[in-house]
């Protein structure tokens, strides 16, 4: 198939790009590279540079489009509070324009990569895809606000577009580092790379690396075991197979009531804040200080989701889900780019 993967150049539409072209599919890149990397488009795919809603019509126009991967969107969760209007315009509005040229040419499928952020601090765990959908930033609140467009758009189609979102937490890990067995990765490999950092595992890698001092941990008497929070993990590598298969069941014309499915993404369990420090002491073997901080408002105690409707709609199964396996690619990846 010829497909498009909207945010390539970045960490998780690159890893998308990639096994989408180990499958032997023509793939198109379009990146404006606010965020993303030249150099982590794969080989093989072509690069178009420019805001997806203003370049869509140009690369779907051509009528050979299969499908869309769309990872492109604005995801600091901080930065949605202060800058609301750049979220809004650049994950609602800009999605809106690629549905509009989906539908004016005639693209058959899209899967979306969403985010679990559109649960907000659920009642319970793990998530399932009928718990209420209650945002508690702005970041959630606008890709929620796609889904929904998502499944009006599909359901006015009459069957001409189907659609699979995709929900999932905390992506981590990284592509074509051999398992950082030796410690040093590789730089052809695709990994995390982030100018303002706020995930966990990269944060406390950076400690090791000596660019950072220790490693916050906000609150250690939430109600888990070890007091602090846990952490629904899933591997880039895990996150990509999901999107392919999400497309190959919209080849088959399969997919949820309306044309659009929803699934969530999860490892099958959860770790704690503690369990990924420990992880990161073992892989490095740097001790990385660590300091308790107060909680931060809004911070639930447990977030995991559940992908029993992945296995069973989309065939998937996590097969990264070994913590220090995770940790170790992704501190190939770190170092290798230190």
């Amino acid at each position: 198939m010829t497909l498009v993967v909207t945010g390539g150049a970045g960490y998780v539409g690159s890893v998308c790009a990639r096994y989408l072209l180990d499958a032997g599919n023509d793939v198109v890149v379009v990146d404006d590279l606010s965020t993303g990397h030249r150099d982590a488009v794969p080989e093989g795919a072509r690069l178009v540079v420019g805001d997806v809603a203003e370049v869509a019509d140009e690369v779907l126009g051509g009528g050979d489009v299969d499908g869309v991967v769309h990872c492109a969107a604005r995801s600091l969760v901080g930065e949605s509070a202060e800058k609301p209007a750049k979220y809004w315009h650049g994950n609602v509005v800009t999605t809106v324009a690629l549905l509009d040229a989906l539908r004016r040419h005639d693209v058959p499928r899209l899967v979306f990569s969403s985010t679990a952020a559109t649960y907000g601090e659920p009642e319970g765990s793990p998530i399932t895809e009928d718990a209420p959908t209650r945002p508690t930033n702005t970041y959630g609140a606008t890709k929620l606000a796609v889904d929904l467009a998502i499944g009006n758009y599909a359901a006015a189609s009459g069957g001409a577009l189907r659609a699979v979102s995709l929900r999932y937490f905390n992506v981590a890990g990284a592509h074509g580092t051999d398992g950082g067995a030796d410690g040093g990765g590789s730089t052809a490999a695709l990994g995390e790379r982030h100018t303002v950092e706020t995930h966990l595992i990269p944060l406390v890698l950076q400690v090791a690396l000596g660019q950072r001092d220790e490693i916050a941990i906000y609150g250690d008497d939430w109600p888990t075991p070890d007091g602090t929070c846990v952490r629904d993990y899933i591997h880039v590598d895990d996150l990509a197979e999901a999107h392919v298969l999400a497309l190959d069941l919209l080849a088959r014309g399969d997919g949820g009531t309306g044309g659009h499915l929803v699934c969530n993404l999860g490892n099958g369990q959860g770790f704690s804040v503690l369990e990924v420090i420990e992880a990161c002491r073992r892989v490095t073997g740097h001790a990385i200080p660590a300091r308790v901080a107060p909680r931060r408002a809004g911070d639930p105690g447990v977030l995991v989701a559940s992908s029993a409707r992945a296995r069973a709609e989309l065939g998937w199964k996590p097969t990264h889900t070994d913590l220090d396996g995770i940790v170790a690619d992704a501190w190939a990846f770190a170092r290798a780019r230190a």
